[in-house]
């Protein structure tokens, strides 16, 4: 994710740094040069080009997909967002559980049993985030895990859930040994179903991109519009109209590439969440509460905060 101020005047139009202007710089070039070789064409054979009246179809189409464009954005962020929610969730019900069990099983000889369970939970977070990268999500959470757990794990279909019912059983245990009543097992139990919930939400968000037919729809008219443009605005703008295409290249494919970015939020992109600086938050909160060192918060590096 980006994380930088806002920039002056000068920065807005020179700044590289978190842009989409290097991934569509390539196809914004390449609608400047057959702008370019129209406008050659224009000037040499300029009868069977439109007149400024024949830019009216333009206007209308370019509406319409600026409006297409904007309702395509509009639910790629919305699954970004629901992604950051998620894991905001996520975060909340370990600071819960991190308070939680250490006051309701405070006793020395249940020390080894709390212990076992807060680290439970940061391999929780382990594994679901290896499992949105696209990493092994048995190998992220078993450093947390007990060793005869851990070897085990990758055999289970969802690695990450099985931690969740390790802890469940573990919690269920301690109420029939009598260490925990059975409303504040429930009450905790009720901690794991919404950490479930977060589970269910990201594989959600993952497996349920946008339907490729609506995105090739938008893909394709963007295309035609950008190339044909140029031959309504040669007669009027002239050698003006590579920079005019161009503009309108960049702004079409700027939101098309960005969109791309935001539909699949839990990647490595400039505009992607921020997952492996909320696992640090994570960790930091179960370590504090098992009174081990604590890492300092991930910083952004060139102003992105992976």
């Amino acid at each position: 994710m980006v994380v930088r101020s806002r920039p002056n005047f000068l920065a807005i139009l020179f700044t590289l740094q978190g842009s989409i202007l290097p991934q569509v710089a390539p196809k914004v070039l390449g609608i400047a040069a057959v702008a370019f070789a129209v406008v050659a064409a224009e000037r040499r054979w300029p009868e069977p080009f439109p007149t400024s009246a024949g830019i009216g179809p333009f206007t209308l189409i370019g509406l319409a997909l600026s409006i297409f464009l904007s309702f395509r954005n509009n639910s790629c962020y919305d699954r970004w967002w629901e992604g950051r929610k998620a894991w905001g969730g996520l975060v909340t019900e370990v600071r819960g559980l991190a308070r939680a069990l250490p006051a309701v099983l405070p006793g020395p000889g249940e020390a080894e049993l709390r212990r076992r369970c807060l680290r439970r939970v940061a391999g929780f977070a382990h594994g679901l985030h290896a499992r949105l990268r696209g990493l092994d999500e048995a190998a992220a959470a078993a450093p947390w895990l007990p060793a005869d757990e851990a070897a085990s794990l990758a055999r289970r279909p969802s690695p990450t859930d099985a931690v969740l019912g390790a802890l469940t059983r573990d919690l269920a245990e301690a109420m029939r040994r009598g260490l925990l009543g059975e409303v504040v097992f429930g009450v905790l139990e009720h901690r794991i179903a919404a950490l479930s919930g977060v589970h269910t939400a990201c594989e959600r968000i993952q497996g349920t991109p946008l339907p490729f037919a609506y995105t090739l729809l938008l893909y394709r008219t963007a295309w035609l519009y950008c190339l044909l443009l140029p031959f309504g605005l040669a007669a009027t703008l002239g050698w003006a109209t590579p920079i005019a295409a161009a503009l309108v290249a960049y702004t079409f494919f700027g939101l098309d590439a960005l969109g791309d970015e935001l539909e699949e939020p839990f990647g490595t992109d400039a505009n992607d969440l921020p997952l492996d600086a909320l696992l640090r938050a994570v960790d930091g909160i179960v370590l504090d509460a098992l009174g081990e060192p604590v890492p300092p918060p991930l910083e952004p590096q060139d102003a992105v905060l992976r």
